[in-house]
């Protein structure tokens, strides 16, 4: 049972049910905004980096840490950009 409500729980699930298109009400701008967030070259080309070691088994503890950081930043950022999608959709719009 506890781990069902840790489940329920994670920053994904909380984001997904504040945002939650009966709750949120974003204008077109404001979901275009959202779908043209990314992250900078320097992020990427570290994750790039990160990604290279996690392939070869070498990522020290803090590099461990580091990865799951930007995993966790890109599950919230691909969910905001569904919510947006869908915002723009009810609104008619195309994204």
């Amino acid at each position: 049972m506890a781990s069902q409500l840790a489940a329920k729980n994670t920053e994904a699930s909380i984001l997904g049910r504040a945002t939650d298109p009966l709750n949120w009400k974003l204008s077109p701008e404001a979901a275009q905004s959202i779908l043209a967030l990314k992250l900078s070259q320097e992020d990427r080309e570290r994750m790039d980096a990160l990604a290279a070691k996690a392939s070869s088994s070498t990522l020290s503890a803090d590099e461990e840490v580091e990865i799951e950081s930007y995993r966790q930043v890109g599950a919230l950022v691909e969910l905001l950009k569904s919510k947006a999608r869908l915002c723009l959709k009810q609104a008619g719009r195309t994204p």
